[in-house]
């Protein structure tokens, strides 16, 4: 491999193909697991790619810390991003973007809400809308883009309704978060310039402004109040901070899940034995919705940077280097996974990093894995058969990324 073949991870082009990304990341695990990229357009950094050099970092969290960047991004939009918040490259400052003691507070905030114990009682509402997942699949007549009409939708009425958003502001919700995570996709994004992403992020803050001085005024039982209404050290938190925390929650919220649905379903269709396996067996649901997870890995990057010298993978790291951490890779690890290139429903154990690792460990991964098991057990339940009617693609996406079209053929029981 070359420096030029090294450069293609850091482009949302490469995103697009899974043969082509899958291929640089085995070949980068076997001859160059901690390596130097230099692509154009883009900061510098470390490319790690194995699963066991992304637990080292992600463990050393006061080590490499998420400041000043947590996304790669272009040099202009990084720009962009500075002269927004004053300095940090970060364009908003959500839990993804902070380092302890923020992080530690910020995460205390909302976190009672995503406890295993306090979801329970979300589990007779997530089978309804379940159920009407798959109404709403019956009048495609047979036919749909499984990835826009289907998989799009219950996760986010999922995270709306736990925000207290009406059904009516959904559809700006997904636009939105289409044209945050898609800036580079041709089908996502709101323009062709990095100051239509910026605006995309105006409109959040106008929306989530908006519900602020509805939720001050008349506080509710639902997480837009907790976070309206939050205060840190006795004083409430920055507006910055605080919409920053409403857009990680509404669009990470249902966007990675849709794409484990989605991708989930597209390798079930891909591995017919294991979906004939799945309705036999629908106890092995959990663990095939961690496959799922594992298979998709909605959320291929996060970037760190060291705040002194330190070694990873055998490689010199200097304080001030940044790093790549590649889950899409760490879960294909050979050294971890058996048969890591094979789709199985009955994976196990099962340690992916789509979730993150450490203290950074995904808020909703509770939540995320109940959507897909719920999901998918309505589905099987009700549905006979499915078939692919067409081409899938994928969103042209290096941070968050999945299908962005899955055109199915289905026929209801």
């Amino acid at each position: 491999m070359t420096a030029a073949d090294f450069r293609e991870i850091a482009y949302p082009r490469t995103y697009a193909d899974d043969t082509r990304l899958h291929a640089l990341f085995t070949a980068m695990r076997r001859d160059a697991p901690v390596v130097w990229v230099e692509p154009d357009g883009y900061p510098s950094f470390w490319a790690v790619t194995k699963h066991a050099d992304i637990i080292d970092v992600e463990r050393q969290h006061h080590r490499f810390v998420n400041e000043p960047r947590a996304v790669l991004q272009t040099h202009v939009a990084e720009a962009r991003a500075r002269a927004l918040t004053g300095g940090s490259a970060n364009p908003v400052r959500s839990l993804v973007q902070m380092d302890d003691p923020d992080h530690r507070a910020y995460r205390a905030m909302t976190q009672p809400w995503f406890l295993k114990s306090s979801l329970r009682r979300l589990e007779p509402e997530l089978e309804r809308l379940a159920a009407e997942f798959v109404d709403r699949l019956a009048q495609h007549g047979g036919t749909c883009d499984f990835a826009r009409d289907a998989a799009a939708w219950f996760p986010l009425r999922v995270i709306m309704s736990l925000l207290g958003v009406p059904p009516s502001d959904e559809p700006l919700m997904l636009k939105l978060t289409q044209e945050l995570f898609g800036p580079e996709d041709p089908d996502m994004r709101r323009g062709g310039t990095d100051v239509d992403l910026m605006q995309a992020l105006f409109d959040f803050n106008d929306y989530f402004n908006r519900l602020t001085e509805e939720r001050r005024r008349t506080p509710r039982d639902d997480l837009a109040s907790v976070i309206a209404n939050a205060e840190i050290d006795g004083k409430p938190i920055p507006e910055f901070e605080r919409n920053s925390y409403y857009v990680i929650v509404a669009t990470a919220g249902h966007d990675t899940t849709s794409s484990s649905i989605a991708g989930g379903l597209l390798a079930l269709l891909q591995n017919p034995d294991e979906m004939a396996r799945l309705r036999a067996e629908p106890a092995l649901l959990p663990k095939a919705a961690e496959e799922m997870i594992r298979w998709t890995t909605p959320v291929k990057h996060f970037l760190r940077t060291a705040t002194e010298d330190a070694v990873v993978g055998g490689q010199a790291i200097r304080a001030g280097d940044c790093l790549m951490l590649c889950y899409a890779s760490g879960n294909r690890d050979e050294a971890v996974f058996a048969e890591p290139f094979r789709f199985r429903v009955d994976r196990d154990p099962n340690p992916h990093l789509a979730f993150g690792f450490g203290a950074h460990l995904c808020l909703g991964r509770v939540l995320a894995k109940m959507e897909i098991e719920t999901v998918f057990r309505e589905l099987l339940a009700r549905v006979d058969d499915i078939d692919l009617a067409g081409t899938p693609a994928l969103v042209q996406s290096n941070f968050v990324s999945g299908l962005k079209t899955l055109p199915i053929r289905f026929r209801l029981r």
